[in-house]
Parts: structure tokens; sequence; C-alpha cells
């Protein structure tokens, strides 16, 4: 017993010891630099020092390598780039190595290699390659965690040998941001995936129970007389785009280029110039009912690619910038709206960003937005006119953030909205900090926000604040804090808020373990209280508490639920739609359970279930949900994935319109079904195939009796019906079908050639009682939309453009 308890206190030190010290590599420079094609017999290779000895982080701390699946990796560089041998030990006939698109990690073992010039702990520069030869790069840092969004041009070859994978990568110094340096040292990580049984190993141990994993990087010494190169890349590109509606056939011509350009060693420019946004994703289209508005992710490349600072304070919602316009339509005695345009022309935007090797970053963002109108028709003379509905916008954001000890910042941020004309003015201003203990133990985060919005009747100034605790260590954590907003506060023309006007109190408290024990991998409970009022008047709203598990198990299964309950009378201020009126609603219980099958496996399975009840005497309302996403993975090329959801809810109570002065609620039943499917054939890492569906079908039908809202937030049932009372039908049955069909050739380092073919279909009305079959048949006597696309990108390196002058030049000497 004392020996076993000897061992394992020494184990434990000696894990304790490696993640305090951080190891270093010593490189020196290449006359002769490598050709990456897999097989390292360049000279270079030669006696370059080795990095080995990797360590496990998961799902066990402290592991060391096994003789044979252990890494060894060799580095050099010369004036133009970092270049990376690594040969990866393994059975060949286990690696996992399925091909996907960029940046999809799918199911693949993968080397990463992660470098940090300014070696500051929170600013990593990371590139990965799967066995399978597809690329992926990130930005990270504890702000954003990894942005794979941000794409570098950089060159990887990998080949499968006997006794294992080989991974050969050259980094250019284009892709990484530093200052001419004389001997620096640099941040260092390097990082082993095993995909089969999820084991993961670095150089440098990392301790997962605290701390961002840049503070676990150790150093790349040798590096000597580093003149960082001219930064400046461009990406012209053409593209054309034929639309069919209705019968009639619009063609689209495009030519344009975007461009990257290093203003400083650590400061780059990032600019569209003609704006090409014709293949940009559908969005998720969902019927609303709600008070909110429905908003959708970002799909235009240039608005997620390196915007990790202005993400800060959650101020920037880039879909803003060309969304609908901001001005409403003032209608004269006969007439009605022709055409309200859905977004507004954008016609160029900026981006300079960049951080200071004493952790100063800055980040300036301008976009410029044309003049848009609306189509108006007289209905007795058929005339029309043109209504201006957005002028000439300017939209911009200032962000200085200063980050230190490996892991806080303090960050100000400015983002304003300037409209040409009388129209609407936007400002929001706010100071943030992230604040962590030195030794990762403790955290402090703190917002405050001020918002200025100019109107025709005058400026309304509203604020908001943040304020977070958080235990940030060990197997125990625990998060208490506090939002406020007043009932001014506006973000909108530039960020996304949902409401404003809220007091919420939260306290959260979870129990996680980092290592495998019986037969766990890892598993997480935690629970959660929330409290809620209103800002103005200072009143109570409403609460929430609620469990949750999640687990996997050592078979790489998983699964978990949730069960959360809103205990007594909860006030809704929001969806009567007008001020100071609520609605009451009473005891609501809600629970899911989920299960997801081991991916490894060819076939594998997703299953969530979940359902809603109240408990109140005068209702009944029950709701039930269900998903379930099968996946094939056919071959290590090519994948499919269907997924169907069902959403049925009885009883639904909310608001259906109003009447003389009146709030109008109805008591409904919603069924929502939705079907898609994704699918893709990747023929090698520079040529896929991808197919995107989506169907998506909501209906709600109304009972026949309305409801009247009364003062105290109750409902009055009435024997009026919704046509006796002079209301439209409210049924709705709503459905939309989208199809997108895209091949891409990377055909050279950076440069693509894109075809895209797309149709969607729309369908809105009150039949809500026709049956799947019978609304399918429905969506199709709609105009359907077809689309084609093509675009071609090419990618310029300026350096390069300068080395094959300078040859031609020395040739005609």
């Amino acid at each position: 017993m004392k020996n076993k308890l000897f061992l394992l206190t020494f184990s434990l030190w000696c894990f304790y010891t490696l993640a305090q010290e951080k190891k270093a590599l010593n490189i020196t420079r290449t006359a002769t630099p490598p050709k990456i094609d897999g097989i390292l017999n360049d000279e270079a290779w030669i006696n370059a020092e080795e990095a080995k000895d990797f360590i496990q982080f998961r799902p066990e701390m402290g592991i060391t390598e096994t003789p044979e699946t252990r890494t060894v990796v060799k580095i050099t560089y010369d004036d133009y780039a970092i270049y990376v041998a690594a040969y990866l030990y393994d059975n060949p006939k286990k690696i996992m190595r399925q091909l996907t698109s960029r940046d999809n990690f799918g199911e693949s073992d993968f080397f990463g290699f992660i470098l940090n010039p300014n070696n500051d702990g929170q600013n990593n520069t990371e590139f990965f390659v799967f066995s399978s030869g597809t690329q992926a790069d990130a930005i990270e840092s504890p702000g954003i965690g990894e942005d794979f969004s941000w794409n570098a041009v950089w060159d990887s070859a990998v080949k499968i040998v006997d006794d294992g994978w080989i991974v050969e990568m050259k980094i250019p110094y284009r892709t990484l941001r530093f200052s001419n340096q004389v001997a620096p040292t640099w941040g260092l990580q390097m990082h082993r995936h095993i995909h089969r049984d999820r084991s993961q190993y670095t150089w440098n141990p990392i301790d997962v129970t605290k701390g961002s994993f840049g503070i676990y990087n150790g150093e790349l010494k040798g590096l000597t007389n580093l003149n960082p190169p001219t930064r400046l890349t461009l990406y012209p590109f053409i593209s054309g785009v034929v639309n069919s509606f209705e019968g009639e056939t619009e063609t689209q011509f495009n030519a344009g280029m975007d461009l990257k350009y290093g203003i400083t060693e650590n400061f780059t420019l990032d600019a569209t110039l003609i704006p090409d946004f014709s293949q940009a994703g559908f969005d998720s289209v969902e019927l609303n009912l709600g008070p909110f508005e429905q908003t959708f992710s970002e799909q235009r490349q240039f608005f997620t690619e390196g915007v990790d600072l202005f993400t800060k304070g959650d101020l920037f919602f880039s879909r803003r910038v060309g969304s609908r316009p901001s001005s409403s339509i003032t209608l004269n005695t006969n007439e009605e709206i022709h055409h309200f345009p859905e977004q507004v022309k954008v016609i160029n935007a900026i981006k300079v960003s960049g951080r200071t090797k004493n952790g100063l970053g800055i980040g300036v963002f301008n976009a410029i937005t044309g003049k848009t109108k609306a189509k108006i028709r007289n209905t007795e003379t058929n005339t029309t006119r043109n209504e201006l509905v957005e002028p000439l916008a300017n939209y911009n954001i200032l962000v200085v953030d200063q980050q230190f000890n490996q892991n806080s910042s303090v960050s100000l941020i400015n983002t304003n909205v300037t409209r040409s004309g009388h129209f609407r003015d936007a400002n929001v201003t706010g100071v943030l900090a992230d604040l962590t203990t030195k030794k990762n133990t403790y955290n402090l985060e703190a917002e405050i926000k001020m918002s200025n919005v100019n109107l025709k009747s005058g400026t309304e100034t509203g604020y908001s604040y943040e304020l977070g605790f958080s235990k940030v260590f060990g197997n125990w954590q625990y998060w208490i804090g506090h939002e406020y907003a007043d009932d001014k506060y506006d973000i909108n023309d530039l960020g996304q808020q949902d409401r404003n006007n809220f007091s919420n109190f939260g306290v959260e408290g979870s129990y996680r373990i980092f290592e495998p024990t019986g037969i766990f991998n890892t598993y997480n409970f935690n629970g959660w209280i929330d409290y809620n009022r209103l800002s103005n008047p200072n009143t109570y709203t409403g609460n929430r508490l609620g469990l949750a598990f999640s687990g996997q198990l050592k078979s790489l299964h998983g699964f978990g639920g949730d069960i959360s309950i809103k205990p007594g009378k909860q006030y809704d201020y929001f969806e009567p739609r007008e001020a100071g009126r609520y609605f009451i609603s009473e005891n609501q219980l809600e629970g899911n359970i989920w299960f997801s099958s081991s991916y490894n496996k060819k076939f594998a399975i997703d299953v969530n279930i979940g359902g809603k009840t109240y408990f109140e005497d005068d209702r009944e309302t029950n709701n039930i949900k269900f998903n379930i996403s099968p996946r094939v993975r056919l071959n290590d090329k090519m994948m499919l994935i269907y997924s169907f959801d069902y959403d049925k809810i009885n009883g639904n109570r909310g608001y259906a319109g109003t009447l003389t002065n009146e709030i109008v609620f109805g008591n409904r039943d919603r069924k929502t079904i939705i079907n898609s499917i994704t699918a893709s054939q990747n023929f090698n890492p520079f040529h896929s195939l991808n197919l995107t569906f989506r169907n998506y079908w909501s209906t709600v039908l109304y009972d026949d009796n309305i409801y009247l809202l009364q003062e105290n937030g109750r409902l009055l049932e009435t024997d009026t019906t919704f046509g006796n009372a002079g209301l439209d039908d409210p049924n709705i049955n709503f459905s939309t079908w989208n199809l997108d069909l895209s091949y891409s050739w990377q055909f050279a380092p950076g440069s693509f050639i894109t075809a895209l073919y797309r149709n969607n279909l729309f369908n809105y009305d009150s039949e809500a009682e026709l049956n799947f079959t019978n609304n399918f048949d429905r969506l199709f006597t709609q105009p359907i939309q077809n689309s084609f696309s093509l675009k071609i990108q090419y990618f310029i390196d300026y350096n390069n453009l300068k080395k094959i002058f300078h040859k031609k030049s020395n040739a005609s000497l």
C-alpha cells in the first residue's frame, strides 16, 4: 500500500513539475528549404532537433505516449517561412482519415501546430493537418475560443507509411503577425489527436482543470533576424449569376476584389471592394409568432473572418450591415406598397485590426451601404412612385483592448451608425473587463454600456451593465451574476438584442470530471437558478431553476438530459405588444433527454426527446418535441446526414391581434415538421461536391373563440369568434423549401472555382388543417426560384510576384 501511495505521489509530482516547466525547442536556419511532399529525405531535417515525449491531456492527463504511437517533430526556418516535419507513429490500418471540407474535422486523426509570436499566452495562431490531407486553421484567444472562420494560405502534405503517417508543413510569415525581431522566443505548442479513442496529446503538458490552453505553450528558440514580409495578398474574383422566377430570367455579372494588407508588422487591413455575396447560403427561416424579431447567423465570409476584436461586448451583429431598410413607408390615400426591398446594397467594407507585442489590440471596422428606395403604387391611377427608405449609411466600430497577465483584458468599444439626412442615427459605447487571478482560479467579468439613438422626436439614452464572478478551476465550479438594462437601452442599429428593460440575477454551479472514471470518459452535472425583474418599473417577472447532466462513455457514446421549472406566476410584459400590459402563465415544467452514438462507426444516430407543460387550473397545455438525425459515412469520401424534427404544442396561448382598445389572444395548436439532408462527396482535399436541403412546415390552428387580455394579466374567454369580431382568419400554414448543390475546386493555393445551383419555394396561407402530403402539393403550386452562379477567385501574394519579377530581371542581365 505504501509503495502504491509513493508511486501515485511521485507521478503527480512529476506531472506537476512538467506542467510548470515549459519545454523549449531550439531550431536552426536552413539554406535549402524542404520540399513539402510528405517524404522526409530533405537535408533540412538531417540535424534538426527533435520535439518528442508528448503528454496526454484527454481523456486522462499525464500519460506518456506508447512507443507504437509516439510523435516526433522537427522544425526549421528560412527568410520566408517556418517548416515542420511530424512523424506520427501508428498502425496505418487503425488511422481514421475521413475526407472533409476545409476546417471540418470530421472523423480523422490530426496534427496541430500552434504558434504565438508574441509569446503572451493569449493569441495563438493554429494550423491543423488531418490524416486525410485536409487543412484547418484558426486564431485562438481566451475571449473568443477558436475562430475557424479565419483562413490563411499555407502548404502541407500527408503520406501514410508502414508505421504511421507523416505531415510536412510550410507556414509563410505572411500568415503570422510579428515585428522585426533579432532573437525572439515564440510560444509553441504541438497537438496530436488519435480519433479512434479520442486521445489527445501535446508537446508541452496541459492542465485542463484550469486556465486556457495558451498559457501552456512551450517555447521556440533559435530564430534570428526575422524580417516580416510585405503582407499584401489580393483575391480578385469574377462571378456570374442567372436567376429565373415566374418565367422571367435575370442575369448578373460581377467583378471585384478582396485584399489583405499589413499596414505595420502587427496590424492588417482587410477590405472588400465591390462586394459579391451571391453565393452566401440560405437562411433557416421559421414561422415567428413571438414579439421579437427573427435573426439569422452571418454567412458572408468577409463578416465572419477575423472579427474577434469586434465581437467584444456583443455589440456587433454583422447582419445589420446590408439588412432591411431602417425606415417605414408613409402611404397616402389609395396607395399600396408595390415593392419593399429586403436588403440594402453594401458598397464596400474594411477592417483594420491587430495587436502589439505589449498586448494592446486595436480594431477599426467601417462599411458603407447605398441608398435604397421602395416602390409604391396608386390603386386608382395605377401609377407608381419611389420613396427613400434607407439613405447612404456609414457603419463604424472602434475597439481598444489591452491584454495582460496571460489571462485578462480590459476593453473599450464604440459602435455608431450614421445615416444621411433626417434618418435614425445611433451610437453605443461599452467598457469591459475580464479579469482572472494569476493562478487561473477565479474570474471577474464586468461590463457597462451606454446607447444613444437620435430620432426625429429627439435623443434617447439608455444604459446596461453586467457583473459576474466565477470559480474557474477544479471539479466544483460556480458562477454568480447580475445583468441590467433600462427601457431606453437600444443597440439594434449595429448590434442585436431581443429586448431591454430587465434586471436579472443568476447562480450556477457544476461538478465535472477531467479524467475517466468507471464507465465514463467524462461527465458534467450543473444546476442553475434565475430570478428576473423589469428595470422600469422595478417589478418581478419570473424565475427558473433547473438541473442538467451530460456524459460520454468509454465506448464514445454520449447521453444527457435536463429538467427545469418556472414555479409560480410568470409575468410576460412583451407578448401583449403594448407597454405596461402583461400576460400571466404559471408553473411551467420542461425536460429533455438526448443520446448520441459514437461517430467512429459508419452509422451513427442522434436522438433528442423533450416536452413542456403548464400546471394551471384553467389551462391544458402540453408540448412534445422530437428530433432524430441518422448519419451514414458510406466511405471516407462520402457522408450523408438526415434530420427529422417534430414539434407539437396543444393549448398554446398567445397574441392574435387588437380589437378597438382590447388586446386579443388566441388558444392555438401548433405543429412544426422540419426535414433536412446534408450530403458531401469529397474526391480529395481540393475537390468537393455538397448538397444541402431543408423543408420547413409549420401550421397554427386557433380555437374559434377569442380571449381578451385583462388588466390583471389573465385571459377572459368570450363567445365571439374571430370572424364575428371582424378580425382576419388567424390560422397559418407556412412552408419553405431550399436546396443548394455546390461544387468547389481549389485549383491553386487559396484559389477556387465554385459552381452553385439553388432553388427555393415559399408558401403562406391560412389552410392550417392540411396534412403533410396535401401541403407539399400546395407548396409546389407556388412559383419556384432557380438560381445558378459561377465564381472564380484567385489568390495573389505580392511577395511571390516580387520573386517572379526579380528572377526575370536577373535573367535579362
